[in-house]
């Protein structure tokens, strides 16, 4: 197997994996819906109920589009959006002045997969339109 079959394979797989990252957690929305509901009234979310609808959506055909290779480009800058949002509005709590160290390094994590995110769609659109 040579370098560039090799990099194809794991680009699938990758796309694939990222894609389920955002399917299971977008399903999770949709079944605990109430639960998840409560946790966003609670950080003051606004539009909770829609806001919280449009999320799971998003997450769920977004990520389902991912992992079958359909507007991965589209689908990246919007889960990037989503993934930003949900870090400003969910995983960041002060707490006086202090920050908690796991919502540190959830946060973290999760601008590493904005990271991914935006690194193919970004390089895809330079190369499109410049």
């Amino acid at each position: 197997m040579n370098s560039i079959t090799a990099d194809r394979y794991f680009y699938i797989v990758g796309r694939f994996l990222l894609g389920l990252y955002f399917l299971l957690p977008g399903l999770a929305k949709v079944f605990l819906f109430q639960d998840n509901l409560d946790v966003v009234i609670l950080r003051e979310v606004p539009f909770p109920a829609f806001s919280l609808s449009l999320v799971a959506i998003a997450q769920i055909f977004f990520g389902t589009m991912l992992m079958i290779g359909k507007y991965v480009h589209v689908g990246a800058l919007v889960l990037a959006v989503v993934t930003l949002l949900i870090n400003f509005y969910i995983h960041i709590l002060f707490f006086n002045n202090l920050i908690i160290l796991s919502i540190i390094m959830n946060f973290q994590y999760n601008i590493y997969i904005y990271i991914l995110l935006l690194n193919n769609s970004i390089l895809k659109f330079i190369s499109h339109y410049m």
